[in-house]
């Protein structure tokens, strides 16, 4: 049975996961609740497999361990933060978890759909700030409320969980539109291009994978194609949106809102420009979409699976 590391344990768990499943796939698991790059090999230690969420596996210490790691599991479906590259030359599986949060996305999406429409950010805010206090009235209605039945959401990304939030929209009413990819010789019977969705929509989710080509491709250029109505949703990657020329399209009101659950730099710092300033129109939840119990414990029964997997030569989920 093999040694195995798992480097930043508490990015997935809160102590209230059942690990049954993951200890009888190793021999011995080493859990790590961080890992900090001056304590990485020392945290590895003897381990033939590594898991990683978002500790960095870079060529050096891949090469470094090359006759040591014999699998690599991401408790998480994206693998920016290994080289795969360096990886597959090395002779190194990489593996993935797959559609373990779909749910937890699109009810995330949802939940963020209709925070924006009925103004709740705006209003929570305008509470704490004592308006209702001293208001001439039962209520406030300085901030306009829609309702979502009706309304027309653009998917960008329509992999698992971009259909899983399509499914859910549309059961409460709401019309979905699909981009095609930005890299698509034509557009598909059943899609949009991505400049006719940007126009129409009255929400905008985000779905897609950061990549050299979706880099902050939601740009000014971008922002300025939406309807000055329209709200822009994020549960991908922060790295898919310039923030610089979001926080002005939020100041200016070329936009009516954005709710974002994740940001280009996670721990985000004080310079981030959506984070320096309270805009009632600007909603950050701290990349947590994916991270209901039941996604999180399937999470971990997934990495047991493959590791399982490896142990019986018919390795699953491998990316390289």
């Amino acid at each position: 049975m093999p040694q195995v590391a798992f480097l930043d344990y508490a990015s997935t768990s809160h102590n209230d996961l059942d690990l049954t499943r993951l200890r009888q796939a190793c021999g011995q698991l080493h859990l790590w609740p961080a890992t900090q790059a001056d304590k990485l090999l020392a945290h590895i230690g003897e381990a033939e497999i590594v898991i990683s969420n978002k500790v960095l596996l870079n060529a050096d210490t891949l090469i470094a361990l090359k006759d040591q790691l014999k699998l690599i599991c991401v408790a998480a479906t994206g693998t920016n933060n290994i080289d795969l590259h360096t990886a597959k030359q090395l002779g190194i599986p990489v593996c993935n978890v797959r559609h373990y949060a779909n749910r937890s996305v699109a009810e995330h999406c949802l939940s963020l759909i209709f925070a924006l429409a009925r103004q709740l950010p705006a209003y929570h805010q305008a509470v704490q700030n004592q308006a209702w206090q001293h208001s001439q009235h039962f209520c406030l209605l300085d901030y306009p409320i829609t309702e979502v039945a009706g309304k027309t959401l653009g998917i960008i990304g329509y992999g698992n969980l971009g259909q899983a939030t399509a499914e859910l929209a549309a059961a409460v009413g709401m019309q979905i539109l699909v981009a095609e990819r930005l890299d698509a010789p034509q557009v598909r019977p059943g899609r949009v291009s991505l400049n006719e969705l940007l126009t129409r929509a009255d929400f905008i989710s985000l779905h897609c994978p950061l990549t050299e080509q979706t880099q902050a491709f939601i740009n000014a250029e971008r922002l300025q194609q939406m309807k000055p109505t329209a709200f822009l949703l994020n549960t991908a990657r922060g790295g898919l949106i310039c923030e610089a020329d979001l926080l002005a399209a939020l100041q200016t009101g070329q936009i009516a809102g954005a709710a974002l659950d994740v940001l280009s730099l996670e721990p985000p710092t004080e310079a981030n420009p959506l984070l320096q300033t309270t805009l009632p129109n600007l909603l950050i939840t701290p990349h947590i979409a994916w991270a209901s119990r039941p996604a999180r414990q399937t999470l971990i029964d997934q990495l047991a699976d493959i590791i399982r997997s490896f142990q019986a030569n018919h390795l699953i989920n491998r990316v390289n």
